[in-house]
């Protein structure tokens, strides 16, 4: 007897981060916290924008970063 599958068993798997997606992101939300003022302004973010994102944990990552 065969059953058909209407999904894959990889398209039901949540997406991840890969390890080295997850340090990069680690990085650069880290930079993100470290820039002055005057820097955060230039991309358009207020100091307690980026220290909200830089107080974000690794697996709360943006769906562009997630394969």
């Amino acid at each position: 007897m065969r059953i058909a599958l209407t999904q894959s068993a990889s398209s039901q798997r949540p997406a991840r981060l890969s390890l080295r997606s997850a340090l990069a992101l680690l990085r650069s939300r880290r930079a993100l916290a470290a820039l002055a003022p005057e820097q955060l302004q230039d991309v358009g973010l207020t100091s307690e924008e980026a220290q909200a994102e830089a107080q974000k944990p690794v697996w709360d990552a943006p769906a562009s970063w997630k394969c």
